[in-house]
């Protein structure tokens, strides 16, 4: 076995071992997610908080860790009456992205529960877990179903398996972290809000711990028994804080200003329902218990919130996460007066951490301003945008004060709700919200043969495979003679998520600033809307003389909408180079995941414009698209007493439905969907090649 970095060893990161080590105190906090940019130590802080939890004492022969002095009752390898005692290591288990159902929550042996009536039951993580920590990588990358029966386990601490009216239940209490890196997508708010605390990690920009990490880093590598050895001693009096902390736990007293000081805090910052109270009572009374105190005070209150709250108050991905410290303490002030004790603590009101400030703590100093160049000056009023059969948006000179014929970009419009789109037909791809397709999970409409191991038992199919066969198999009693060759897998129908390509003409008609700020508040709205569906999103661009991969197909909505918001405009409309170079994202990423269905969002007024004969070879392009059945969807931006209908077009030689701004609304475009599959079921019977 490797030896783990000493988490007394680790440089920095000091929330981050506030939060671990507070929920290695008490797992009732709820545990702890930590977000941050890859290379923070976030592993390997989680990895060696293992070592640091204190030993468990376990029935012998037991698979799912109970305590023989509180054994559970409803155990499967129960009952533990006289059985031996045992004391080993907690364990730290750790679920890959990959994982499925049963590895997670375990599995029955279907073909014995139907021929014999027993409960032949293989244990999963969520039991290896018990009494330890289960640590998640990636966990925004976890399928959604398996985040929902992983938090579902961690907040009534059991887990239940159910198949086909055969159930097993038992005890799973364990300290569940997750850490993700959010460029590569966020979780959704419900499941966000599952987590106790959020730590916002990142690399210190300070030389000197930087050097001291790869100082001792480096140390490590070269000899990791020799370098946990010299950190044995600190190591050893942390792993006695905590046991010590977690004997105090219970004497502590959360008074009644502390609490009103909690429901203030958590009413001030708008956070949904009564978790956040909840948590943030138990993490104060831990941060006490781990200060050696029995009485919560005000600074164990503001601690609590800021780690408790700023993941709370993100309601979609476009939010920056944080809190505003300055409110945090104005609210404080006026709901207790920084005395959150009852009784002796009125001397600590100016002891809280303000008089240590950390730069790097979850609050941040509160929320930084945007990123981006400051908007320049509204066009005058009197200016008229570009007609729509004029070239001036394309080939006149730059406006005054911006070099190069681009202009600044413009802010976006906010964004609405938008009607589904999706594609056409039965997918297999990943778990989503977005098209139909086959999966695990969902309404059941057929059955089929196993492949591999039999996770949904279709009753009716498998005993229809099994009844012929009952006399030559030697049936003499009430029960059903059953073999795998008889098994039946449920075939469901769900929702899976599509890889939703965006190509956004940013050219020199498009860039009078009413119609771009419409533009780019509809594809924030479309945006969130793949968000919310779980897709991933790429973002093509075309402007000038060629396009633009401005974003590679990813998770991380967020990212494709800062991209959006500082996108310049100006110059000719290459339309072909636009669809060619969506041609080639589309065609890397069939290589890469060919289960995820592409939906291609083509945001323009239907124009093209430089080089020779510039229409016919973008609708050349278009059909390219056609003949390979890409579904897709053309939003028209053209606008004016005058309009051309050149975006109709398009999305004709596309195969797909072209909608209007206005219509892309969600109360607006009922029916879209329908024109969309009906397009694409029309252009695959038209377009057997291209033109």
């Amino acid at each position: 076995m490797s030896t783990p970095y000493p988490f007394t060893a680790i440089v920095g990161q000091d929330d981050l071992r506030l939060a671990l080590l507070l929920n290695a105190v008490s797992p009732a906090v709820g545990g702890v997610l930590v977000r941050g940019e890859k290379g923070t130590a976030k592993s390997t802080a989680v990895r060696a908080l293992s070592v640091l939890i204190p030993e468990v004492s376990v029935v012998v022969g037991c698979r799912f860790s109970c305590d023989p002095g509180a054994p559970d009752p409803a155990c499967p390898d129960g009952p533990h009456e006289g059985g031996g005692r045992a004391a080993r290591p907690a364990r730290m288990v750790e679920l890959p992205v990959g994982a499925s159902e049963d590895r997670l929550v375990g599995a029955l042996d279907i073909e014995r529960a139907l021929a014999e009536g027993v409960k032949a039951f293989e244990p999963g993580l969520l039991a290896d877990a018990h009494r330890g920590v289960l640590y998640v990588d990636e966990v925004n990358l976890l399928h959604d179903h398996l985040v929902d029966l992983l938090l579902d386990a961690a907040a009534m601490g059991a887990s239940y398996v159910e198949r086909e009216g055969v159930s097993v239940r038992h005890a799973s209490r364990f300290l569940l972290v997750g850490t993700m890196n959010p460029e590569e997508g966020e979780l959704r708010p419900q499941l966000l809000d599952r987590f106790g605390l959020t730590v916002e990690v990142a690399a210190s920009r300070e030389p000197d711990l930087r050097v001291e990490v790869v100082r001792r880093r480096l140390a490590y590598d070269d000899d990791p028994a020799g370098f946990a050895a010299r950190w044995a001693e600190e190591e050893n009096a942390l792993r006695a804080r905590i046991v010590a902390a977690r004997a105090l736990l219970p004497e502590v007293r959360l008074g009644d200003a502390a609490l009103r000081q909690i429901a203030a805090t958590c009413a001030a910052f708008e956070v949904d329902g009564m978790r956040a109270d909840i948590v943030m009572a138990r993490t104060a009374t831990t941060l006490a218990s781990w200060a050696g105190r029995t009485v919560v005070l005000a600074e164990d209150v503001r601690q609590a919130a800021l780690l408790a709250l700023p993941h709370r108050r993100r309601r979609n991905p476009f939010d920056a996460p944080g809190l505003d410290e300055e409110k945090l303490d104005d609210t404080l002030e006026e709901s207790g007066g920084g005395d959150a004790g009852d009784g002796d603590s009125g001397g600590d009101r100016d002891d809280s951490p303000d008089d240590d400030p950390d730069p790097d703590g979850p609050g941040g100093g509160g929320q930084p301003p945007q990123d981006g160049p400051p908007e320049a000056p509204r066009d005058s009023p009197a200016r008229p945008e570009p007609a729509e059969g004029d070239e001036a948006g394309d080939e006149a000179g730059p406006p005054p004060g911006s070099g190069g014929g681009e202009r600044s970009a413009a802010r976006s419009a906010e964004p609405f709700r938008t009607k589904v789109l999706s594609v056409p037909g039965l997918g297999e791809g990943a778990a989503g919200r977005r098209s139909r397709a086959r999966t695990d999970h969902g309404r059941t409409t057929g059955a089929r043969r196993p492949r591999g191991t039999l996770t949904k038992l279709h009753l009716a199919a498998t005993v229809l495979a099994a009844a012929p066969h009952q006399r030559a198999r030697g049936r003499s009693g009430r029960g059903l003679v059953v073999r795998r060759d008889d098994l039946r897998q449920a075939a469901r129908e769900g929702r899976e998520g599509n890889l939703v390509l965006f190509v956004v003409d940013a050219s020199g008609s498009m860039a009078a600033r009413q119609r771009m700020s419409a533009v780019k508040g509809a594809v924030l709205s479309l945006l969130l809307d793949a968000y919310q569906r779980r897709d991933k999103v790429g973002l093509v661009t075309f402007r000038g003389r060629d396009a633009t991969v401005a974003l590679p197909p990813t998770s991380s909505v967020d990212a494709a909408a800062a991209r959006l918001e500082t996108l310049p405009t100006g110059g000719r409309t290459p339309l072909s180079a636009g669809l060619m170079k969506a041609h080639d994202v589309l065609r890397v990423e069939r290589m890469r995941d060919p289960a995820r269905r592409p939906l291609l969002v083509v945001v323009t007024d239907g124009r093209a414009t430089g080089g020779p004969d510039p229409v016919a070879l973008g609708g050349r392009a278009a059909r390219l698209h056609a003949a390979e059945g890409t579904a897709s969807v053309v939003v028209d931006c053209e606008s004016g007493p005058v309009r051309l209908g050149l975006a109709a077009a398009l999305a004709g030689d596309l195969g797909g439905a072209a909608v209007t701004l206005d219509e892309l609304r969600a109360d607006s475009v009922a029916d879209l969907v329908r024109d969309v599959q009906g397009a694409v079921r029309d252009a695959r019977g038209s377009h057997r090649r291209v033109a």
